[in-house]
């Protein structure tokens, strides 16, 4: 089995593999996380691990290494882990994202006083299985197993049904005020592509984005996004409205 040790960078969201992932990046610990990206060379990959936290999770206070329980972020407040084993505070399954941008921005920091912040902009890169968790640094550390993306059977078909339900899904969705694909907009054909951009662009809780990004391969992702897509549509399409603060998923984390 071969494995990796990457910074470790938990949130309140899920990323895929091929998605943007934009961050704004004020809290400590996370700042001398990306001054340590900023070392590497700049023409070659900047990579930490995205880790989705388990519903009901907290941060502990003292936790090492941890967000600041204090700080409201678009993830909510405290986005961290709990005390105790951080392993239990977080799915199984991340995401590898390459910091393509890092824009250091001077201003008040914590208390008013003059600080640092950075604009960071990351690409998912490959799915990886978290083994475990180092707190004993200024920022988290996982050793992680990378995991290969493996097609399935009928993986091909299936992603021309999705596709053509996520175009279903977008036209009832087609008077809310949310972010889809703008219907112009040409989708790729790769199965694996497929799944993932429409597992981001649909509007599901963090729990069910998870269970999409582990799913075992690419047709079983798939299969459950047809299901999903058909029965979404099925329910918005009978509403009078809909009601975009509950459909909407909480965006992209601020940290």
């Amino acid at each position: 089995m071969t494995t990796t040790r990457l910074p470790l960078f938990p949130l309140n969201t899920v990323l895929f593999p091929g998605l943007v992932l934009p961050l704004n990046v004020f809290e400590a610990r996370y700042r001398a996380l990306m001054r340590d990206l900023l070392a590497l060379p700049e023409d070659g990959p900047r990579p930490f691990g995205v880790i989705a936290i388990r519903d009901g999770h907290e941060v502990a206070p003292s936790g090492i290494g941890l967000p600041d329980p204090t700080e409201t972020t678009e993830a909510g407040p405290g986005a961290g882990v709990a005390s105790g084993d951080p392993m239990r505070s977080f799915h199984a399954i991340g995401c590898v994202a390459d910091a393509s941008t890092i824009r250091e921005r001077s201003g008040p920091g914590e208390g008013g006083e003059a600080g640092e912040s950075y604009e960071v902009l990351a690409t998912g890169t490959t799915r990886f299985r978290l083994l475990s968790v180092d707190a004993s640094g200024p920022y988290l550390k996982a050793e992680v197993e990378p995991l290969p993306e493996v097609a399935g059977e009928g993986a091909g078909a299936l992603a021309s049904g999705v596709l053509r339900a996520f175009r279903s899904y977008q036209k009832v969705l087609a008077g809310a005020n949310e972010r889809t694909l703008a219907p112009g907009q040409d989708l790729p054909e790769d199965p694996s592509v497929v799944s993932y951009l429409v597992a981001a662009a649909t509007m599901l809780h963090t729990g069910d984005k998870q269970r999409l990004l582990q799913a075992k391969d690419t047709a079983t992702r798939l299969a459950e996004e047809l299901r999903i897509l058909r029965q979404e549509t099925a329910l918005i399409s009978k509403l009078p409205s809909v009601p975009g603060a509950e459909y909407t998923t909480r965006p992209t984390s601020l940290n």
